[in-house]
């Protein structure tokens, strides 16, 4: 008799009318949203701008959905376009298989172009998604769960999961990876931002801390599991993964230390910098103008000609003489 386990649900689709709402797929959303949120309070934190955040994940969230799904396409090729297989298949996303290698890898090919859209660096960004990723990742592996998939090992132990007679599995008690690699990346989350605010970590070293931390985890968790993977030399090709990217992202936290130390200062700098100084030169260019206005109202030869000059000012004080001349000038009229 089973003294206490962890049960799994009947189904992962729920029917709200005409419309249903798939485990899966709910994991994954509740699990973006979060971090979009996190994501976001650390840019600002940082000094970044409001809403930065949100145009970058504009780009970042479907390459890393469509990076994530052609990972597990391409190493699991079998299930869709083996004999008897349906390729359509490899479109419901919705029915789980999310590779998280691809989902990163696409992911910052979104977020650099996000990136540069906005005028700010990838490295900063990297730092601020870092836990905010990780903890997406723990809601997300509860999609396994409602799909009854990715467990490990069979066991005895209190929190075994109950796996149901289904396709490509037997009833039974098994290792519930999912809750492992679920709590795993919570344990993350709290490390990098642990160790940001301890060693004051800039210059993408949060998010390759984060990467190094979680295939530590990763790989273990995958020695436990049974389902059907490719292996290389014994070992399953998510272990592999792991390991090398492992070593890729040490190797990264070592020489970046070296290199450029301490943080970023400004992570999103001011577009308008400039704009002060253009404005200073304009009343400049406009005085410039005026003057060249007013060289054009005046007769070209007035400043250039003395005897001209003199004749005016000569003719001027004659009529004023006559002015002053009541007499003369009456008489002149008479004769008129």
């Amino acid at each position: 008799m089973d003294l206490a386990y962890i049960p799994s649900p009947s189904t992962g689709v729920l029917h709200l009318g005409p419309l249903p709402l798939r485990g899966y797929a709910f994991a994954i959303l509740v699990g973006l949203f979060i971090a979009l949120w996190i994501v976001n309070r650390r840019w600002v934190a940082r000094g970044g701008k409001p809403g930065t955040t949100t145009d970058i994940a504009v780009w970042a969230v479907p390459f890393g959905l469509v990076g994530g799904r052609l990972y597990h396409v391409i190493t699991d090729y079998e299930l869709y376009f083996g004999e008897g297989r349906n390729w359509v298949d490899a479109f419901k996303i919705w029915e789980g298989g999310l590779g998280i290698w691809g989902a990163v890898a696409l992911g910052a090919v979104g977020a650099w172009i996000g990136c540069r859209r906005r005028g700010i660096a990838l490295p900063p960004y990297a730092d601020a998604l870092a836990p905010a990723l990780a903890i997406a990742q723990a809601f997300g592996r509860w999609g396994n769960w409602f799909n009854q998939e990715l467990y490990g090992k069979p066991t005895d132990l209190p929190w075994a999961l109950k796996i149901s007679e289904g396709p490509n599995r037997e009833a039974g008690l098994y290792h519930p990876t999912f809750l492992y690699e679920s709590l795993w990346c919570l344990g993350v989350a709290a490390l990098v931002i642990w160790a940001e605010r301890r060693f004051r970590l800039g210059h993408g070293r949060v998010f390759a801390l984060y990467v190094a931390a979680y295939c530590a985890g990763r790989a273990w968790i995958e020695y436990m599991r049974v389902d059907e993977a490719h292996h290389i030399l014994g070992l399953r090709l998510n272990l592999w993964t792991a390991m090398i990217i492992f070593v890729l992202a040490v190797v990264y936290l070592v020489i970046s230390s070296r290199v450029r130390p301490g943080r970023e200062e400004i992570v999103e700098p001011e577009k308008d910098a400039g704009a002060p100084e253009k404005d200073a030169d304009a009343p400049e260019k406009d005085a410039g103008a005026s003057e060249k206005d007013a060289d054009a109202e005046e007769p070209a030869g007035d400043d250039s000609d003395p005897v001209a000059v003199s004749a005016e000012a000569a003719g001027t004080a004659g009529t004023a003489e006559k002015a002053e001349d009541p007499v003369s000038g009456a008489a002149k009229d008479g004769r008129g």
